[in-house]
């Protein structure tokens, strides 16, 4: 554990189950990395994801964005084509973008597809599937609508799912971000989180709530301001 570390551990109560604006101003000050840190809030449901109706994934749009800048990358062909750069695409292509990515380039953090190009798309199933990359049309990934998807996903937009151990993980902000920001996108969050709670899940549902920076420690938040949201 290194001394910055010990530093930033001390000044977190780890009993102690803090206010989400409360929790946001300790998590930028135990920020002290020398790059601008994620901060990400992760929670813990009472869900079972291997259950067909207590699965978690979907999309949302964090109002403040995320901080990050994020490459696009678009499979599209025809007028398709120029509609993807105008909107900011990073790179856009058909075959030869997909024979690119088969060769090792993977310099993109979200991919879109128009519906017509999957045929070349499903091809890098066994690439893209394994680093969450491949296009999808339940995560509107798959769209003709490319100048909405890219816009949307340039501005904030996140795709987030439970993991096997029914805990999910998304980003809110950088700890440059002000803290009002910050309760803004957390709000959001929560808000999502508690819309989008499964059918068959049963009992209760938020169990725990903690945010964090990238090389800080974690906060618990109280998990009542989130269940009050119902």
């Amino acid at each position: 554990m290194s001394k910055r570390y010990e530093d930033s551990l001390a000044k977190v109560e780890r009993d102690k189950v803090y206010q989400p604006e409360e929790a946001l101003d300790l998590v930028k000050e135990t920020a002290t990395a020398s790059f601008d840190e994620t901060i990400e809030v992760a929670f813990k449901l009472g869900i079972d994801p291997g259950k067909n109706d207590q699965q978690l994934r979907d999309t949302l749009v964090l109002p403040q964005g995320t901080g990050q800048e994020v490459k696009v990358v678009v499979f599209a062909q025809g007028e398709k084509v120029k509609e993807a750069q105008e909107a900011g695409a990073d790179e856009v292509g058909g075959e030869d973008l997909a024979e690119k990515i088969e060769e090792g380039w993977l310099d993109f953090d979200v991919a879109i597809a128009t519906p017509d190009m999957m045929s070349v798309v499903g091809k890098l199933g066994p690439i893209l599937g394994p680093k969450g990359l491949m296009p999808n049309p339940k995560v509107g990934t798959v769209t003709f609508e490319l100048e909405r998807a890219i816009k949307e996903i340039k501005a904030g937009k996140i795709e987030y799912r439970a993991d096997d151990g029914g805990n999910v993980h998304l980003p809110i902000g950088k700890a440059s971000f002000e803290v009002d920001d910050l309760l803004d996108n957390f709000e959001t969050v929560c808000d999502e989180i508690v819309r989008a709670r499964p059918s068959g899940a049963k009992g209760r549902y938020i169990i725990n709530i903690t945010v964090s920076s990238t090389m800080g420690p974690g906060i618990k938040v109280d998990p009542q301001f989130a269940r009050n949201m119902v």
